[in-house]
């Protein structure tokens, strides 16, 4: 039943305008988009497989996690930041920077000569890449209505699956033939060009005629620091949670807790703000609504559950299969490519019937099963086992991809929305963070139980994989250099290790399937109603819409803010119930 219909008067719906029209202009942007999004997606593949190599040529140790977790800080804590830069100084500028910082953070990752230089480089890249991912998706939502932003979503992750298709190849063709630091090199030409394309066609309204210093003023940098500070303190924490330092030590526990109540109290600043001319990060009326916190929920675990198989599914083709780094990246295929169908899928049924919760409730229940079933895997799984168990995964993915945003959107003003959809990515990319933490943990953790239980026979291999080793140590190349018995016996370590990372994997995939019975479905808007768009005048129209829905207010929508961007309104604003 549709709970989202209001007041509005007599023939409304009939007199809705025809769907908005797609010109040359629109898809010469998702174009660009599309190129600036394939530098993401090539590079967080092509790191998954090229990892062993990499950490093994400048010697990691045990600080392997943080090639990964540095981009996902980076790319998370800066995601409200940008969804407030869109505002103030416009799409145009912001999008452009944010593709010019990762091509930088690429270079110096190319270059890196130690471990340290590397994680740097990386963070550079994940503030690019978290503002590639988060604009790319203000701007679709400003070139087309709600019900159909998941079709160029969908065009969107055909080439970001295209490019997670093409990174593992990639990634294990260049270090089988040359250095690893060309797959940062690459990244450079690809990024040239999406600037390029962007720079001449991504031309749309600013929205604002305010002077630079109340812009400046509008910046929320105190809770923005304190965001990125508790942020990293957490993930200090689980990074070497049960490797480096155990559990209920101090060196876990002072981060962790530390952390944790630096988040607490942002919560508690972003009610009130401690710079009062400042506007809020995320305003707590985005949290005001039982479906807005399952749907941010299962971004979490769906954002989560993503990383889990990318990262874990190359250590069980390397180390238990005994691929070589090029044939893990064409076993990674199906994962890759299985997921553009899926966000079809996702992307059709939303526009056709503007329904979202079934489309949800059937992306977990198929990750469930698909995690199930990599359970199962072992030495002598077959490849048609292995590729199908892929694609169920995958394809329960990808419907999630496309869908959960507009979901979370359609509960949102049009006013609110580049900083509903930054708290989204925010959401969605701290689901990354921990959908590597969690599972590194669990797999570091299984290793050494297994070690303490005397599964190798050999000490100098134990040393080895323990503590955080097993890794790094994740290739055919190292469990190869010893003789069958005993490789034997590591393939049976890691295969029992990476089988608990799925099972646990099952339990957050169930928990989501669960929590999308509970989300409530409104109608998703038809029209375009957005104070942005393109420069030519094409828009007139829609600004026109624009402030003609304004007036009609809907009772499931989050209420808006008073239009001076007072900080009241979150006080007294009381969301739907």
């Amino acid at each position: 039943m549709d709970s989202s219909t209001g007041p509005s008067p007599g023939p409304a719906p009939a007199a809705a305008p025809a769907p908005t029209k797609l010109g040359f202009r629109v898809y010469a942007i998702v174009a660009g988009l599309g190129l600036a999004n394939l530098l993401a997606a090539l590079e967080n593949t092509v790191v998954a497989v090229a990892a062993p190599v990499l950490l093994t040529d400048l010697r990691f140790g045990d600080s392997f996690i943080w090639i990964t977790n540095a981009f996902f800080l980076a790319s998370t804590a800066t995601q409200p930041l940008f969804g407030q830069f869109c505002n103030i100084f416009g799409r145009r500028p912001v999008m452009l920077g944010a593709v010019a910082v990762f091509v930088l953070g690429s270079g110096v990752c190319g270059g890196a000569s130690t471990a340290g230089m590397l994680i740097a480089g990386r963070a550079v890249q994940g503030v690019g890449s978290g503002g590639i991912m988060l604009v790319s998706s203000i701007v679709i939502s400003d070139l087309v209505p709600l019900r159909r932003r998941g079709n160029l979503s969908a065009m969107i992750m055909a080439v970001i699956g295209v490019g997670s298709a093409l990174g593992p190849f990639i990634g294990g063709a260049v270090v089988s033939a040359t250095t690893w630091r060309w797959i940062f090199y690459l990244n450079l030409p690809i990024g040239t060009l999406a600037f390029a394309v962007l720079f001449l066609f991504l031309r749309v309204r600013h929205g604002t005629d305010v002077s630079l210093g109340r812009r400046l003023r509008r910046l929320d940098l105190v809770d923005s620091g304190l965001l990125v500070a508790s942020t990293a303190a957490v993930l200090y924490a689980l990074s070497y949670a049960g490797t480096r330092h155990p559990w209920p030590s101090w060196q876990t526990l002072v981060p962790l807790l530390v952390g944790l109540a630096g988040l607490l109290l942002f919560g508690v600043l972003e009610t009130g703000g401690f710079v009062p001319a400042a506007e809020p990060l995320m305003p707590p009326r985005f949290f005001r609504n039982r479906s807005l916190v399952i749907l941010a929920v299962n971004t979490f675990l769906n954002s989560a559950l993503l990383y889990w198989s990318m990262f874990f599914l190359p250590v069980f083709f390397q180390a238990v299969k005994l691929y070589s780094p090029r044939r893990t990246g064409v076993a990674m295929l199906p994962f890759s490519l299985l997921g553009i169908p899926g966000a079809v899928v996702g992307a059709v049924a939303l526009t056709r019937w503007g329904r979202y919760k079934p489309v949800h409730v059937l992306s977990f229940a198929l990750q469930t099963l698909g995690f199930g079933l990599f359970t199962l895997q072992d030495e002598a799984t077959t490849t048609a086992q292995w590729a199908v168990f892929q694609c169920i995964v995958a394809v329960g993915g990808g419907i999630s991809f496309t869908t959960i945003l507009p979901a979370y959107q359609a509960f949102m003003a049009e006013r609110d929305l580049a900083a509903c959809t930054a708290v989204w990515y925010f959401i969605r990319l701290f689901g990354h963070v921990w959908g590597v933490a969690v599972p590194g943990a669990v797999f570091n953790n299984r290793i050494d139980a297994l070690l303490a239980q005397g599964a190798i026979s050999d000490a100098r291999v134990s040393q080895a994989i323990s503590a955080g080793g097993a890794f790094q140590a994740a290739s055919s190349a190292f469990v190869e250099q010893f003789p069958p018995p005993l490789q034997a016996e590591i393939r049976a370590v890691y295969r029992e290790a990476i089988r608990r990372v799925f099972q646990v994997a099952i339990i957050f995939a169930g928990i989501g399937s669960l929590l999308a019975l509970f989300e409530k479905e409104i109608k998703l808007r038809t029209t375009l109603e957005t104070e942005f768009g393109l420069q030519d005048g094409d828009n007139d129209k829609t600004r026109k819409d624009y402030n003609d829905t304004r007036s009609r207010p809907d009772p499931e929508r989050v209420p808006l803010p008073p239009s001076d961007g007072s900080l009241d309104a979150d006080k007294q604003a009381k969301g739907p119930t």
